[in-house]
């Protein structure tokens, strides 16, 4: 295996951990989003199925935890780049830094491709005040028809429609199980927590539970854990659309989201960037 290229020696490392990257589900163009098929993503020029950020970032949850402690998911954050595509099948070795505040996070693959690049600590990261909080906050259903995203028409600076989503103990043995590939604690068991990889995972349903439109690549992540998420009830997801614009010929929107406990509880806030409208291929 070719050595590992990293920003760092590999003894500032202060946990590693090695982990086969595979896609959940059918391998379809009628998922969701089409991007994590086979079909779709050769025809974008990637030679497979694109794994999901959010799914990648969860892998790293075991890695954070261990270097940060268990009261990073009460109060820590994490600031993740996805710079390189993950493919099933990827040998991933996930590395979390040394230090007192910031640790650097980075992901690479067999060939020694930086596939994530950030930081996570404890404690507020320093663009929380920056974060846009929404003021429409009580879940409302979808309509049968949505409007189609685009650069033009993108809501910047309006809220998002807030929408209500299920995280039961049954949807918590699902998506650790099928999903993360870790099923136990914390994420199972009596005070069980909702897993970092699914609230990060929420921003995408959000976005399309106001608007429509087709493949699109999750570029990065901010997260930040404000209070305990635990599993077994059903939470409030809102968000504010802060900006959209061009670059190299691809559509981005970026949005901040809000995470509401059952009993109103800001359970975390996150930072979403994604190319909504990647350039078509040559």
């Amino acid at each position: 295996m070719p050595a590992m290229t990293t920003s760092a020696h590999l003894s500032d490392w202060s946990v590693e951990r090695h982990f086969e990257a595979f896609l959940d589900g059918p391998d379809s163009p009628d998922i969701s989003n089409p991007i994590h098929s086979t079909a779709v993503a050769n025809a974008y020029g990637f030679k497979a199925a694109l794994v999901g950020g959010v799914t990648v970032w969860g892998w790293c949850a075991r890695a954070v935890l261990a270097a940060l402690g268990d009261g990073w998911l009460d109060d820590g954050w994490a600031e993740v780049n996805f710079r390189q595509p993950v493919y099933p099948g990827d040998s991933l070795a996930i590395r979390v830094g040394r230090g007192e505040a910031a640790r650097a996070l980075e992901v690479s693959n067999q060939d020694g491709e930086i596939c994530i690049r950030g930081a996570a600590g404890r404690g507020l990261h320093p663009a929380f005040p920056d974060f846009h909080r929404p003021t429409r906050l009580v879940p409302e259903a979808a309509p049968a028809t949505l409007p189609e995203l685009t650069l033009e028409g993108a809501p910047v600076g309006r809220d998002l429609r807030p929408m209500l989503v299920p995280y039961q103990l049954s949807e918590a043995a699902v998506y650790v199980t099928e999903k993360q590939r870790d099923p136990a604690p914390p994420w199972l068991g009596e005070g069980a927590r909702i897993h970092p990889g699914w609230i990060a995972a929420r921003m995408t349903p959000l976005m399309k539970h106001s608007y429509h439109y087709g493949p699109s690549i999750h570029t990065q992540t901010l997260v930040q854990n404000l209070a305990p998420a635990l599993a077994g009830q059903w939470v409030t997801v809102a968000g504010v659309f802060v900006d959209a614009f061009e670059r190299k010929g691809h559509h981005y929107g970026i949005v901040d989201g809000l995470v509401l406990s059952e009993a109103g509880a800001e359970l975390g806030r996150l930072r979403h960037a994604t190319i909504f409208r990647p350039r078509p291929p040559a």
